[in-house]
């Protein structure tokens, strides 16, 4: 178990490694710098000073690797992509509800996707492509307002596909890979109970 809670982490990118196995659940949990925003938007271990540190960073935001000159201490993410990650995608995930971003494609994650992601109400880009991930896709992203990139390809996903706000914004490409997916904006449409039509005899 960690025991430290990383109060000044602000970006973690470990992106295009070799790391496998699963990921600890202890590193995600006591990742606080990352957590605890209060009504005005503000995280009590972010400090409520709007500067910029002056370092410089390359990351990949909303599927395009850009550099940020400078961070401003608002912007939190997390990019794990491109490694041999396996097993669930820890719940504890939804506490860091400063995140701008979160990348875990290209692993080997398993099971559903964490209904607590739509805690993460300040998330812009969502990537879990190329996973294993099951089940459906939790109702309550609909309710991430700022989401302007969502990719779910190459997983297993089945179920509708969830309405409304930013989820009326994304194209196919987004479910690409998920033969179970129905609803728009797929051509599969979806049975009166929500599920996918069964295939033409």
């Amino acid at each position: 178990m960690v025991n430290h809670s990383f109060p000044e982490l602000r970006i973690l990118d470990l992106a295009n490694n070799d790391l496998a196995g699963p990921l600890p659940k202890g590193h995600v949990k006591n990742m606080k710098g990352m957590w605890n925003l209060d009504e005005q938007g503000t995280s009590s271990y972010m400090g409520t000073r709007n500067f910029s540190y002056h370092y410089s960073v390359s990351s990949t935001i909303k599927g395009f690797e850009i550099k940020l000159e400078k961070i401003l201490t608002i912007f939190a993410s997390i990019d794990l992509s491109n490694n041999m990650f396996v097993g669930e995608i820890s719940s504890f995930v939804g506490q860091h509800n400063s995140l701008r971003g979160l990348n875990l494609s290209h692993n080997s994650f398993s099971g559903q996707i964490p209904e607590s992601i739509g805690n993460l109400t300040q998330l812009e880009w969502l990537d879990l492509s190329s996973n294993k991930l099951n089940g459906q896709i939790p109702h309550k992203l609909a309710d991430l307002t700022f989401l302007a990139f969502l990719n779910l390809s190459d997983n297993r996903l089945t179920g509708p596909i969830p309405q409304g706000r930013q989820f009326n914004t994304f194209e196919n490409a987004s479910y690409h890979g998920n033969i179970g997916l129905c609803g728009f904006p797929l051509s599969r449409g979806c049975n009166a109970d929500g599920g996918q039509p069964p295939p033409p005899s």
